[in-house]
């Protein structure tokens, strides 16, 4: 039977000499990204067990319960209240501020550790053999509060600090993959995406230990079984769920390494001092973390003493502070991915800077809730909920278009130590005002001063056209290097490139994600690979 026809010309026979031709290979290079990216996301989903359910709201508190069993012999009530103290080092220590001075020690020693980390994570190709260790082992040691018994506050305290130094060791490295796992204009949406699967994590675990904790008269425990129970099942979520990262997120192998003799701790702080010599060829990322030093203090002081304000200053149950906070995590959902949306209209430094706004006015309103006023209560949570998902996600896209290329997680654990190294002073104000006023209604309202110290700014006219194959700084835009070193995209986007370097070097933002591709120039389709 007769074959298709031929073209015109065509002999059947390959001409001898003539080079075999190759059938065009299609690039799997944004599926591959893709699949990364969703296994990238469950390690948010993973440690939210972390952050929510226990360094959220049930360690704290329950710190409280058993450092005042060891100061007074009973726990403060309707009734009475335990006005003694603990001693620590000869220092007299109220059970109230305890918890905040347990997050201040553990933060100076992260902002201390974390950039070495950092480094170390540079210089290996098993990211996620580094991510998975940190976590387990933080996991591990979260599993041990399932013991804090009695009046054990020392053992309590000890064993938090270890989880919640793993627990900063492991997002450092995960951000860190960031950068390897997406494009600059997929960063905003990936990094909001992850948010919202850390979210939407935490709440189900969060409600179904909400269950436990309000009905275990009805499953026959009693309210500290609930709670230790809660606390051990946030430590086996946060273990079990760290395998999906673990194994779906290849290896790469490390670029930009510095060489530097010794073994792998010398190696290490070699590779630091370099990106910190380096740190100065890089000014708005430089800028950007020493504005950093004050971004997220204040979130994440509001975040670790929200239980102790809803238990301890407006007098409500363990179980309503569950429900609030539950309510916390649905909305930070949502605040996530609607962050991410309106950013790519407006820009990522505009949102972050209305929602730093939106949190001074919900710190201002908290002085004013009532006590024991459910309304109130829940409204102040949707609020923060709204805004608190969505600020951190841009802050960390935002900065990891300043990122130079094979430096990633060294710049993430200089951010985090950033955050670590002022963190310690939102907690410790905190204690400080409620340990001279003996109320959490002016401490809280304190914060409103490190608020609003931040501003995450790119200094006008200054921001670096970013080199497109690994994120180096250039003095202007030049179309013909974007031309010259874009390798798998068409010549299109590198002219848009070009134009959206130009408008971002005017106005200081970094570039906007593409939203409409330019006409391609006459003759030009996909440029050459090199």
């Amino acid at each position: 039977m007769a074959g298709p026809p031929r073209p015109v010309g065509h002999t059947g026979r390959r001409r001898e000499g003539a080079p075999m031709s190759t059938p065009p290979i299609a690039d799997l290079g944004p599926l591959e990204r893709a699949r990364e990216q969703r296994a990238w996301f469950f390690y948010d989903w993973a440690n939210s067990a972390f952050a929510t359910t226990i360094a959220g709201v049930l360690f704290a508190p329950y710190l409280i319960t058993v450092a005042e069993r060891a100061a007074c012999g009973f726990v403060s009530d309707d009734d009475r209240d335990c006005t003694g103290s603990i001693d620590l080092l000869g220092l007299a220590i109220s059970p109230g501020s305890l918890p905040s001075y347990v997050i201040t020690f553990s933060t100076i020693l992260g902002a201390v550790l974390y950039p070495l980390i950092g480094a170390m994570a540079d210089r290996t190709a098993r990211k996620t053999d580094l991510l998975a260790g940190f976590a387990w082992t933080g996991a591990t040691a979260a599993a041990l509060l399932f013991f804090l018994t009695g009046d054990s506050w020392v053992f309590g305290s000890v064993v938090f600090i270890v989880a919640n130094l793993c627990f900063g060791a492991s997002t450092v490295v995960n951000d860190a993959l960031l950068n390897l796992i997406s494009e600059e204009h997929e960063r905003d949406r990936v990094s909001s995406v992850g948010w919202a699967y850390g979210y939407a994590g935490g709440v189900l675990l969060l409600a179904v230990n909400f269950g436990v904790v309000t009905f275990h008269d009805s499953l026959g425990i009693s309210t500290e079984m609930a709670v230790r129970l809660s606390l051990l099942s946030g430590a086996v979520w946060w273990a079990a769920f760290t395998f999906i990262p673990w194994r779906g997120i290849r290896h790469r192998a490390p670029v930009a390494v510095e060489e530097v003799e010794g073994g792998l701790l010398a190696r290490s702080f070699g590779q630091l001092w370099a990106t910190l010599q380096d740190l100065r060829g890089y000014p708005v990322a430089l800028t950007f973390l020493l504005a950093y030093l004050f971004f997220n203090d204040g979130i994440q002081t509001v975040i670790a003493s929200a239980a102790i304000f809803g238990e301890k200053e407006l007098g409500f149950s363990t179980s309503t502070v569950l429900a609030t906070y539950l309510l916390v995590q649905l909305v930070a959902v949502l605040g996530a991915l609607a962050f991410g949306r309106v950013a790519r209209w407006y820009g990522a430094k505009r949102v972050i800077l209305g929602g730093i706004g939106l949190w001074m006015v919900l710190v201002t309103l908290a002085w004013f809730v009532p006590e024991k006023s459910l309304l109130p209560f829940l409204a102040l949570g949707a609020g923060i909920g709204l805004v608190l998902g969505g600020t951190q996600a841009l802050a960390r896209s935002y900065f990891s278009l300043f990122i130079p290329r094979g430096k990633e997680a060294e710049y993430f654990s200089l951010y985090h130590a950033m955050d670590r190294g002022t963190s310690w002073l939102g907690t410790l104000v905190f204690g400080l005002v409620h340990q001279f006023t003996d109320s959490y209604r002016p401490a809280v309202f304190a914060l409103i001063f490190l608020l609003r110290r931040r501003r995450p700014a790119a200094p006008q006219g200054r921001h670096p056209a970013r080199h497109p194959g690994g994120g180096q700084p250039a003095a202007r835009c030049d179309l013909s290097r974007d031309l010259r070193t874009v390798e798998t995209f068409p010549a299109r986007v590198a002219l848009n490139r070009y134009r959206r370097c130009r408008v971002s070097t005017v106005r200081g933002d970094p570039p906007a994600a593409p939203t409409a591709l330019a006409p391609a120039p006459a003759g030009q389709g996909h440029v050459r690979r090199r």
